[in-house]
């Protein structure tokens, strides 16, 4: 058996500027490869847009919008670890039915707090599931406007079929902190939607005013979500190309999977992949990426400005972007993540936005000094990006740590 690789932390982040297209500023014409990646989350809403701004220059709402809602090039669903997010339609089957769980591989992390209502109403998770994806059927035929909404739509759906005993315990108030417009059944339709968009069954349509739209992929596509037996490799893959050298413990956390779940789909691809040593500990890369992380060359752009949950910082080994623990802890946060100054593939400092009377506020954190001039280029990309979401640079305000 031929010696491990190993490889060095420098080695590894400039691998994944290059995948993740942050080495150099890609043209328009790249949207769907540059979305396609992993997908782009798109919780707090519009982080995906902000995803795109930090690698095309040159996008503009306007232009990614139309690509998501009027050509539908783009699709927005619940995918992996259940968040919403934007990935090319032509690759719908890899992140959504590839996440279609099997007998026996519960609980998925989007689905563990429905034990409350199962225990209040009486049922099983098969059951509640079973309901809810009769109901959502209804979405072949219709849109909804708004998640709350769409939650009480579809547990009426479910109420009207229930005995009369159990339909009283289903339109109880919700035990999970808006009794006043949740009933018990709501919240449980609400835990039930990940899986039944894994199907096809539900999905993000335009959006009106500040309100998302949901409705089936057979309505707001055209067709039924096209089957494919290779969609589980195929989300293997991307991981792996997005954020190898990696395990099978980092894929099952990116997607929210169970340990049996990640297993099996880990091993669709498992003869493709060579051990790397990293940091001293084993890990996995796609054979054919290792000529590109061997020869991964320094950024053209050292210094970027990305969003709070973009794609390059969902990689699993925090401490290869940040060392120390207590900083990581003011990135990766539970809610709310800070956008983040990043410098040569590394979390260099954060960056915090708010807006008011159509003014940008920028406040900027460095984590250690940076490079000459970064201070003014800092400041143009909060121009430039102010420009983007249509509004003025206000001020450009630097604290410490």
């Amino acid at each position: 058996m031929p010696a491990k690789l190993s490889v060095t932390a420098e080695q590894v982040r400039r691998y994944r500027l290059a995948v993740h297209h942050l080495d150099r500023p890609c043209p328009l014409s790249e949207l769907l490869p540059v979305v396609g990646v992993c997908g782009m989350q798109n919780s707090p809403l519009g982080a995906w847009e902000t995803a795109c701004f930090a690698r095309m220059p040159g996008s503009t709402l306007p232009m990614l919008q139309a690509a998501l809602e009027q050509e539908k090039t783009l699709l927005q669903a619940w995918s992996w670890r259940g968040v919403p997010v934007v990935f090319p339609t032509a690759e719908s089957a890899v992140f959504l039915s590839a996440l279609a769980a099997e007998p026996g591989e519960e609980p998925w992390i989007y689905t563990r707090g429905v034990t409350l209502a199962l225990d209040f109403l009486g049922i099983s998770w098969a059951e509640a599931l079973t309901l809810v994806r009769q109901a959502v059927e209804i979405l072949d035929d219709c849109t909804v406007q708004s998640k709350e909404e769409l939650d009480r739509v579809l547990a009426a759906q479910v109420a009207a079929q229930l005995p009369p005993a159990l339909r009283e315990r289903w339109n109880a108030p919700s035990m999970y902190g808006r009794p006043d417009r949740q009933s018990v059944g709501g919240a449980a339709v609400s835990f039930a939607l990940r899986p039944c968009s894994f199907l096809g069954q539900v999905v993000f349509g335009a959006r009106r005013g500040v309100h998302p739209t949901f409705t089936s992929y057979r309505r707001w596509v055209g067709h039924p979500l096209p089957p494919d037996p290779q969609a589980g490799a195929g989300l293997v893959r991307k991981f792996v190309h997005a954020y190898g050298p990696a395990t099978r413990a980092d894929f099952a956390a990116w997607t929210g999977s169970s340990p049996q779940r990640a297993a099996r789909l880990w091993k669709t691809v498992q003869s493709e992949l060579v051990p790397v040593n990293k940091a001293g500990k084993t890990a996995y890369l796609l054979e054919q990426d290792v000529p590109a992380l061997q020869q991964a060359a320094p950024p053209e752009t050292p210094l970027l400005f990305l969003g709070g949950h973009d794609p390059y910082l969902d990689a699993r080994d925090h401490g290869l972007l940040l060392e120390e623990a207590a900083l990581q802890r003011q990135v990766w946060r539970t809610v709310a993540n800070p956008g983040v100054i990043l410098y040569n593939g590394r979390v260099a400092g954060i960056w915090k936005a708010r807006t008011v009377r159509d003014c940008l506020d920028v406040t900027l954190t460095p984590f250690e000094p940076l490079p000459a001039g970064a201070d003014a280029q800092l400041t143009r990309e909060a121009e430039r990006y102010a420009a983007f979401r249509g509004v003025s640079l206000h001020r450009c305000t630097w604290e410490d740590i």
